[in-house]
């Protein structure tokens, strides 16, 4: 995997996912007091709320291939989850293009798509519906799946709104990790359920590895993305600090959360 230049080129054929010079952008609200009357107060008056532009991700490029198990390790406000939820196509680019090859399946939020009112199994069926898959392919999982979330006895068939967290957090890699996707987006999902529930979990995925499947791991739990993936990426303010070996990116994050240095190549970037 490596970094690429800033040209909007045709995807080689070994390639799961290519980046090209991504930049995505929002606008965040900086008021002191962020209510909907101060809104409104305001617009009344003809002021405008005044905001502030965030680049979450900055024109980042990237190829993954497929097979490759990533890892993607940085800070809290990095632009990680950003660019997971625009590789799955839920957050448009502002500039740049992802291209994809495969089907996805996600785990980026715990419960995200699940419909409240409806049972797990229910939504397992919808989440497999969403993935792409045909009714009858998901009905024949389903019974895999609701096993695999290991929920007390009778929930399967109950409202997911009378779920604990942790019980949400099973149903939602379950449907996530037996979806047999050609590409797995998974962000902090690894941290789902009791103890046991996340060894299970931990299982499953060296599973997935096993498979040569495209899986893109957002993680802070860093022994993982190291027994797990084969490369990693540390972002930084939206940027590609560095990839490569797991063991020594994570070195490098390390050191850079023990003393606040930053590799020279970064001010580069």
């Amino acid at each position: 995997m490596r970094s690429e230049s800033k040209v909007l080129t045709e995807m080689p054929s070994n390639l799961a996912i290519r980046i090209e010079d991504l930049s995505i952008r929002y606008k965040i609200n900086v008021e002191a007091k962020k209510t909907l009357k101060n809104a409104v107060m305001r617009a009344s008056k003809g002021q405008k709320v005044r905001t502030r532009t965030v680049e979450a991700v900055n024109h980042l490029n990237l190829d993954i291939p497929h097979g490759s198990v990533v890892g993607i390790v940085g800070a809290n406000g990095a632009g990680k989850s950003t660019l997971m939820r625009s590789i799955a196509g839920i957050l448009p680019p502002t500039e740049g293009r992802i291209t994809v090859d495969g089907k996805i399946s996600t785990l980026l939020a715990l419960g995200v798509g699940f419909n409240q009112a409806l049972s797990g199994r229910d939504n397992i069926i919808l989440g497999g519906l969403a993935a792409g898959m045909s009714r009858e392919e998901i009905e024949s999982k389903t019974d895999e799946i609701a096993a695999f979330a290991d929920l007390p006895e009778g929930f399967i068939d109950m409202p997911v709104r009378t779920y604990s967290s942790g019980m949400y957090g099973r149903v939602a890699f379950s449907v996530a990790v037996n979806m047999t996707p050609d590409i797995l987006l998974l962000d902090e999902a690894l941290s789902a359920g009791d103890a046991s529930f996340k060894e299970k979990s931990f299982n499953r995925m060296r599973e997935l590895c096993a498979q040569a499947r495209t899986i893109l791991i957002v993680s802070h739990a860093l022994a993982s993305i190291n027994e797990l993936c084969d490369t990693a990426i540390w972002m930084h303010k939206g940027k590609m600090v560095a990839n490569g070996k797991p063991e020594e990116i994570t070195e490098q994050y390390l050191k850079f959360l023990d003393v606040g240095a930053l590799p020279s190549s970064y001010e580069d970037l």
